[in-house]
């Protein structure tokens, strides 16, 4: 791979972080790093390949002679900074959910639709983290049986709402086993010991917008426009990792085995499968990885053609910065920047 000129967009947060030890750890053709964050927080240092990095307030100006500029930042941030950065010559590859749904922009999980990449005007969206989840699980089973319809039920870590919301996540937990209680802030009830079904606002149809954003969203990536979804997002008190049950009716009969099959040679997949020795996907267990974990693959006994999966990984990483990551080694091995 060719030097690249690169510039992050929320280097202080915890994906900006994230995405900084992994262009690290991949060992990404950086050439040079611009780090930008809120003006408020310029001067402060971030790490990367052993070295203090200071961080600059994030303005159009920053984006000059840059390559590739990541965008790990909320959707009004992206919205006023990733046309400018497009202006200046660059790819903006986006973390938010602002240019998702926009036709002109494409909307890429590799292992599913790398090849879209190569339609890009400017900028490249990275999915919704309980969406790349589950498009990299289900997608195998697609191309192997054909999709009729999908249901979904998403269990959801704390660290999906940030630090704010693992720090509500443990001091209620604190104060709970003390036999106190702690008001919430960060989540709309108590999250210690509880389960919340409703993560973003609700919709007109009565789902919340996390939910519609796993249908919208894996219809444009998987080019399946009226693909039925429907989907239940749930918040769970987890520090990190999402895990999410998936049932899916296909055209073509799948075994289980065949299923199996499928998965375990699907790219980004791991297959943890075998639930006489008690070995199946825990989200405990796929924090800090960049692989999705499939288990619990079992004939769907509802109906004649279909299949049951439990998926887990880190939205963290597979689900924000190791997927943006991947796209933008697309676009440098296709030298479409």
């Amino acid at each position: 791979m060719s030097q690249v000129r690169v510039a992050l967009v929320g280097a202080t947060g915890a994906v900006g972080r994230q995405m900084l030890q992994l262009l690290e750890d991949r060992d990404f053709p950086v050439d040079e790093l611009v780090c930008l964050a809120d003006p408020r927080e310029e001067g402060t240092t971030v790490d990367f390949r052993g070295e203090k990095l200071t961080v600059k307030g994030a303005s159009p100006a920053a984006f000059e002679g840059m390559d590739i500029v990541f965008l790990a930042v909320a959707s009004e941030i992206s919205q006023q900074l990733a046309p400018e950065a497009v202006k200046r010559g660059c790819v903006a590859i986006d973390n938010s959910y602002a240019f998702r749904l926009h036709e002109e922009v494409p909307l890429v999980v590799p292992e599913v639709n790398a090849q879209d990449v190569k339609e890009h005007r400017g900028i490249i969206a990275n999915p919704n983290c309980s969406t790349i989840i589950m498009v990299v699980a289900i997608n195998p089973i697609h191309q192997a049986a054909g999709l009729k319809r999908v249901v979904v039920s998403t269990y959801q870590a704390v660290s999906g709402a940030g630090i704010l919301g693992i720090d509500e996540l443990t001091a209620q937990t604190r104060v709970a086993l003390a036999g106190e209680e702690q008001p919430p802030e960060v989540f709309q009830y108590p999250i210690a010991f509880n389960l919340i079904p409703h993560i973003d606002v609700f919709q007109e149809n009565d789902y919340t917008k996390e939910e519609m954003k796993m249908v919208w969203e894996t219809r444009k990536i998987m080019h399946l426009p009226e693909l039925p979804i429907a989907a239940t997002t749930v918040r769970v008190p987890v520090y990190r990792s999402h895990s999410e049950s998936i049932n899916l009716d296909t055209e073509k009969k799948l075994t289980a085995e065949e299923a199996r099959q499928v998965l375990s040679q699907a790219p980004g997949i791991v297959v943890q499968d075998d639930p006489g020795a008690q070995v199946y996907p825990m989200p405990l267990y796929t924090s800090f990885k960049d692989e999705v974990y499939v288990g619990r693959i079992r004939e769907d006994i509802s109906t004649e053609k279909g299949i049951c999966i439990w998926v887990a990984a880190d939205q963290i990483r597979k689900g924000a910065a190791t997927n943006a990551i991947q796209i933008a080694e697309t676009v440098v091995k296709e030298n479409l920047y």
